[in-house]
């Protein structure tokens, strides 16, 4: 295939942030609303970035919401110390090879950042998109990745851990790699939607990814 250009996602391809977000949630977001709030409840509000979560939950309090949200998540984020197991290896193969990286993430700014920041990745991905408080826009992310790469579709691969990543690379028409080796994937649910390539372990991953570029 030759493969020149690989966009990745974050959470849940990168790294198991979700249980960090949930509980950076909880801690920022519940004493300011009064009231408890499960972890399905937060999950069912992402789509547009944490900021875009803050304001569906308290809309009065968004700005002291969101500093308080980005407290604990930098706090926070020994439950996710690390990346996944075998992560950062195949990014230093790719980098090695020549591949360019680039990241497209629902989550905000100020969050990738420092999630970034703790893996010791800032330098790997040499663009970054990363999710608007106004609704989803990976479709858009994955094309700007594209244009400023000055790349093609058909050189590049997106790598996601979502149904919606599926979906918004079919929309681009670049190839996907459904990545379902978070606990938080939904293997079953990522087949239905005939995704390019699906691939259990990062291991499996990179011995595809090593023949193809």
């Amino acid at each position: 295939m030759g493969i020149k250009n690989i966009i990745f996602d974050l959470d849940g391809t990168i790294a198991d942030t979700l249980p960090l977000c949930i509980a950076a949630f909880k801690k920022s977001i519940e004493p300011l609303l009064g009231t408890i709030i499960t972890a399905e409840e937060i999950i069912a509000t992402f789509g547009p970035s944490e900021e875009g979560t803050i304001r569906q939950l308290i809309p009065d309090r968004e700005a002291e919401g969101v500093n308080t949200y980005l407290k604990f998540y930098k706090e926070l984020h020994h439950i996710c110390a690390e990346p996944f197991p075998g992560i950062r290896e195949l990014l230093e193969l790719l980098i090695s090879k020549g591949v360019k990286l680039a990241m497209v993430t629902g989550k905000g700014i100020h969050s990738t950042g420092i999630s970034l920041q703790q893996f010791g990745f800032t330098e790997y991905f040499e663009i970054l998109e990363t999710g608007s408080p106004e609704g989803p826009n990976k479709i858009k992310g994955i094309r700007n990745v594209l244009i400023r790469l000055n790349a093609s579709a058909d050189n590049s691969i997106y790598i996601g851990d979502a149904p919606s990543d599926i979906i918004a690379c079919k929309e681009v028409g670049i190839p996907i790699v459904a990545a379902a080796w978070a606990s938080t994937a939904n293997a079953s649910e990522l087949k239905l939607l005939n995704p390019d390539w699906m691939f259990y372990t990062i291991d499996e991953l990179k011995n595809w990814v090593t023949g193809s570029i």
